[in-house]
């Protein structure tokens, strides 16, 4: 079963947590399949960042909630916490950048390999016009 829970994060006595989607035998900070938000109860009022539209859909493909993000939620669509938009992974500053350099490794690799495919062919058109006889005295 799937089911929606809080995943602890943050420091000693200075918890935050990830809203997450997981199996509900997975444990409290074990695997999950998706961040839907962070809450952080230690600010006054308390910080909830929750991408609501994907934890609705969640909810509505047979996700069950915990109680802590059942009442989360019902406070949220209450007005009692105002909730920041969740950043998807693709616009979050640290996700660009990896994907950048994801991006910019094939070509990399690509002008690796151009590199050295023009120093063969290099070396090869130079043993080509080399002395005959110079080879002939190596040997």
């Amino acid at each position: 079963m799937i089911s929606i829970h809080l995943r602890r994060t943050g420091a000693k006595k200075d918890p935050h947590y990830r809203v997450v989607v997981t199996d509900s035998r997975a444990a409290r900070d074990g695997a999950f399949v998706e961040i839907l938000g962070h809450y952080h109860p230690r600010f006054e009022p308390a910080k909830v960042t929750l991408d609501v539209p994907k934890t609705k859909a969640w909810i509505e493909k047979g996700a069950q909630p915990s109680d802590t993000v059942r009442s989360l939620l019902r406070k949220v669509e209450a007005g009692q916490i105002e909730v920041e938009q969740a950043v998807s992974p693709s616009r979050h500053r640290d996700a660009s950048k990896h994907a950048g350099i994801r991006a910019a490794a094939p070509a990399a690799v690509a002008a690796v390999a151009d590199e050295a495919k023009e120093e063969e062919v290099a070396d090869v058109e130079e043993a080509a016009t080399a002395d005959p006889g110079v080879e002939a005295d190596k040997e």
